[in-house]
């Protein structure tokens, strides 16, 4: 049940009305905790039941840590939680790929072996709720949150429909208090999330749907394509991903805020970054945030020699790499972007003698300078995400420095560059609005009804006009 689907919209207007229907808050919890799992029971209704069935273990265990005074029977109890969702997440998303890798070593070898391939089905989403529950039993374990005593709110906080299947990724301390506070009806917020929903399905469905015409067909067969095209599919996959997954997280930003509910924004303009350090403070910012509270830190974070904060980072980001997908070009993805980050690093510790130096390259004048040169890495590294295998990757990389292939890109290049154009101008008013929120929230307040559902129709209008008829499948869908 995708977010841009009729099925999804006929869904959530029944919840819409009858969540603001109740005037108990306590049915509003269970009519939501109902449809969550209603909503994920569409895929698979026993991966449905086994996040219910582990959800229940962490709320346990929870409570347990909390009443443990014992600190080594504490430590027992979080490492089993830890460990138990752990488990579940690498027997479901990475065992066949260890296995492979396995045979293939022992091939390589010289040993004749065939090992088994399980039959196991991925859950939708299980990389998000995994993290959210090892946030919650690691922060109670550390004092920093109380355990949630009602089982109901917890399992909501698990299985929130607009956030379950790929995030952003909720804190508990952030989404549990939420529940408990009186939910009354809101015309400003109604229509402040009604145009993040829209906003989201334009650019799920104008610009990354669109950019997937360019993209697929030159990832597939690179070798076939000119340099012109190799370059499209690269800058276009850059579009489709951040499109993609930023309209994505606008979309269950803007459902969550029509119930009453706030989620964690997860991108805040990433391509006006001048480095790569900033970059992943702006990109994917549930995940980033996440893998700096409950990794890098916890292996040391920035205290240490330069070498030891390498170490961290790099093991940091690779682990970060490995949790988008289980194979090998993803590993190197998240080690290359550590290493990037060392480099970045070592650079500012090298600088720092030199203020006037350090002065010059923060100034204004170099910004589209650093920008560009950050964007330039940023894409570069993303054929290593896009492409399948290693051998794919040479072969894209080969076609970017010109190759042998003479075919032409699948669509013109203005088209890339209209959606460029339309990136430039809402990151531009993503800045004026960040500058103007207070009048931003008083437009979506004082606005006459007409007037914003002739905006939001013609929003619609648009994304169905531009894009390409058919709806692809959310890029984080398989994370």
């Amino acid at each position: 049940m995708l977010f841009c689907t009729k099925d999804f919209l006929f869904f959530y207007l029944a919840v819409f009305c009858l969540y603001w229907a109740t005037p108990n808050a306590r049915a509003r919890v269970w009519l939501l905790l109902i449809s969550s799992y209603i909503f994920y029971a569409t895929w698979n209704h026993w991966l449905a039941l086994l996040i219910v069935v582990t959800s229940g273990a962490d709320f346990l265990l929870a409570q347990r840590i909390e009443k443990a005074i014992s600190i080594r029977t504490r430590k027992a109890l979080l490492s089993f939680s830890v460990l138990m969702n752990i488990g579940l997440l690498v027997y479901f998303k990475y065992a066949n790929f260890f296995l492979d890798s396995l045979e293939q070593t022992l091939r390589s070898a010289g040993a004749e072996v065939s090992l088994p391939t399980l039959k196991v089905i991925l859950p939708i989403g299980i990389s998000f709720y995994t993290f959210e529950a090892i946030n919650y039993i690691v922060d109670v374990y550390r004092g920093r949150l109380k355990a949630e005593k009602n089982l109901a709110h917890f399992l909501l906080f698990i299985l929130f429909f607009p956030h379950l299947i790929a995030g952003p990724i909720v804190r508990a301390r952030d989404f549990l208090p939420q529940i408990n506070r009186p939910k009354r009806w809101d015309w400003a917020r109604f229509t402040l999330g009604g145009w993040l929903f829209i906003l989201g399905l334009f650019m799920k469905l104008a610009l990354a749907d669109r950019m997937a015409l360019i993209v697929d067909p030159v990832f597939e067969n690179p070798e076939r394509f000119d340099a012109q095209a190799n370059w499209m599919a690269a800058i276009g996959f850059a579009i489709q991903v951040f499109c993609d997954f930023s309209g994505y997280t606008n979309m269950a930003l803007g459902t969550a805020h029509m119930l009453g509910y706030k989620l964690t924004p997860n991108f805040a303009m990433p391509f006006l970054s001048r480095n790569l350090g900033e970059f992943w403070r702006r990109w994917h910012m549930s995940l980033s945030s996440w893998l700096r509270d409950y990794l890098f830190i916890p292996l040391g974070g920035s205290r240490g020699s330069t070498l030891f904060v390498c170490r961290n980072l790099i093991i940091t980001m690779t682990i970060g790499g490995l949790w988008h997908g289980a194979n090998w070009n993803m590993v190197l993805w998240g080690t290359l972007m550590g290493l990037l980050l060392c480099l970045h690093r070592i650079f500012n510790l090298f600088i720092q003698p030199w203020p006037s130096f350090n002065s010059f390259l923060r100034s204004t004048y170099l910004t589209p300078i650093c920008v560009g040169c950050t964007l330039l890495l940023f894409v570069l590294s993303l054929v290593v995400f896009r492409t399948p295998s290693l051998r794919a990757t040479g072969f894209m990389f080969e076609g970017l420095l010109g190759g042998q292939g003479t075919q032409a890109a699948p669509l013109p290049l203005r088209s890339l560059l209209v959606t460029i154009l339309l990136l430039i101008v809402g990151h531009a008013w993503g800045v004026y609005l960040r500058d103007n929120r207070f009048a931003w929230r008083r437009l979506f307040r004082t606005a006459p009804p007409s007037l914003l559902g002739f905006a939001y129709a013609g929003m619609v209008t648009l994304a169905i006009v531009l894009g390409p008829g058919s709806s692809k499948a959310f890029i984080y869908f398989q994370f």
